[in-house]
């Protein structure tokens, strides 16, 4: 009998036996197995050896082959040796990974970041996508630091002395604060954060080996006072902020804090990383930009794509000069090469179109018919709550909760409710001052489920009383 058609046969009834045996079975031995079969010892080897990698059967020296605990895999590995060898925890996805759940049919979403599909343009995103597709030279390797023409319209938006030659294209604003970051500052350094912030803004300092550093915002963005104290205190290099439309409060620095805050940073010789991620998200015209005011690379400005298009539209402009512009290219290109060209080639397409600046119109006519819809919810529903601030535009109201309320009970109530809001803590580096949740507008699919939305969070809150 051919050899090989022996181990298919002696294989295949090996396996039938498998399906019938329960996890743990012994197989018969390999003598047992040539005596009842006829065939040879190598024969028997090589289908137990086929057994195995399919992850039927286990094999134990001395004790003979038996059937695997999983069916269909390998025995599952005892992988607690990692925790050790990992050493302490650095990455800390929990609260941005919170923030992009999908959320489950029949929950009404009060939290996220990005615009419902029926507003994101998608029939302009897909028109510039199968443009920038059909180019063959949409699929050659494209120049590290990002397309030309992407990178002029970049500089273009930045304003102030920015360059093309200034400007390197990465995939979304995040990839932007991750890799400023870590160019700006060395492992065990403290960075400079308003409090509250971003969480991904902490999760990505945190990654990078960096000690966040609070420094307090009032209603009209970070005090300047207390950010020079903050510097001096610390001794840090690095402030990390959102001027415009701050994200959670709202708050928008008026423009003689704007140059304060560079005066600030000049003074103490540090870097400014401005998170310019509701650029196109408020009213029109918008005070300018700190990149737009700095004239000596104080500045290193953020420019997102994702946030008033689409979530996958991962583009963003870092714009930086002098020897932190190159460290950012080096970071870039030793994690990821290169942002893809067909999709830098599309946010050209799209935002080069006659559509863009329709959309721009539409969205911000929605984003204030939405936040007054919020607010009068608030009104309405949950009355003991406190809105700090309305903001000239933005996704996001930030709202205080009385004094010696639960803001733990608060969002898993809202949650049994079938409503998500985002928890207060998640924006402090540091212990929160008091109860606080964020409520985001532009997640729901209409305004009759936003004021649904709404009414279930009162209904949350009462729980909780």
């Amino acid at each position: 009998m051919n050899d090989d058609s022996s181990i298919v046969r002696l294989a295949a009834i090996l396996r039938d036996e498998t399906e019938r045996a329960r996890p743990g079975d012994r197989l018969p031995s390999s003598r047992e197995l040539m005596r009842r079969h006829g065939v040879s010892p190598v024969t028997v080897s090589r289908a137990i050896a086929q057994l195995s990698a399919e992850g039927r059967v286990v094999t134990r020296p001395g004790s003979g082959a038996f059937v695997a605990p999983a069916r269909g895999r390998a025995a599952e590995a005892d992988l607690s040796w990692q925790t050790v060898a990992l050493d302490d925890r650095m990455v800390d996805d929990s609260a941005v990974s919170g923030l992009l759940a999908r959320p489950a049919d029949g929950v009404i979403p009060l939290t996220g970041g990005y615009l419902p599909p029926d507003l994101r343009p998608l029939s302009a995103l897909s028109a510039a996508a199968a443009r920038a597709v059909r180019r063959p030279e949409s699929w050659s390797l494209p120049p590290l630091n990002g397309d030309p023409g992407l990178r002029r319209w970049f500089a273009s938006e930045a304003g102030g002395t920015a360059t093309p030659d200034d400007v390197l294209v990465v995939s979304g604003g995040q990839a932007g604060l991750t890799h400023a970051l870590r160019a700006l500052a060395a492992p065990g350094r403290p960075v400079l954060v308003e409090t509250p912030t971003y969480p991904g803004a902490l999760a990505a300092a945190k990654a990078a080996g960096l000690r966040a550093t609070a420094v307090p915002v009032d209603q009209d963005g970070v005090r300047p006072d207390l950010l020079a104290e903050a510097f001096a205190v610390t001794g840090a290099r690095v402030f990390l902020c959102q001027p415009t439309l701050h994200n959670p409060t709202g708050a928008t620095l008026p423009l003689e804090r704007r140059e304060q805050v560079l005066a600030v940073a000049r003074a103490a010789g540090a870097f400014v990383i401005e998170d310019d991620y509701a650029r196109y998200l408020g009213a029109d015209p918008i005070l300018p930009s700190l990149g737009s005011m700095d004239t000596n690379g104080t500045v290193v400005h953020i420019i997102s794509l994702s946030k008033i298009s689409a979530p996958s539209m991962r583009v963003a402009g870092v714009i930086a000069r002098g020897p932190a512009a190159h460290r950012l290219r080096a970071s870039q290109v030793v994690e990821s090469f290169f942002v893809a060209r067909p999709l830098q080639e599309a946010a050209l397409e799209f935002v080069s179109s006659p559509a863009w600046r329709r959309h721009l119109t539409a969205v911000r006519q929605e984003v204030l018919v939405r936040q007054g819809a919020l607010l009068s919810g608030l009104a309405r529903y949950v009355p003991q709550a406190e809105v700090e601030l309305r903001p000239q535009g933005g996704f996001h109201i930030w709202v205080r909760l009385p004094q010696g309320t639960d803001e733990a009970a608060v969002v898993e109530a809202a949650q049994r409710r079938g409503v998500l809001v985002s928890p207060g803590r998640i924006y402090y580096p540091s212990e929160p001052p008091g109860p606080r949740i964020r409520l985001t507008h532009i997640a729901s699919s209409s305004l009759a489920e936003l004021d649904e939305g709404v009414r279930r969070l009162g209904a949350a809150f009462q729980d909780t009383r």
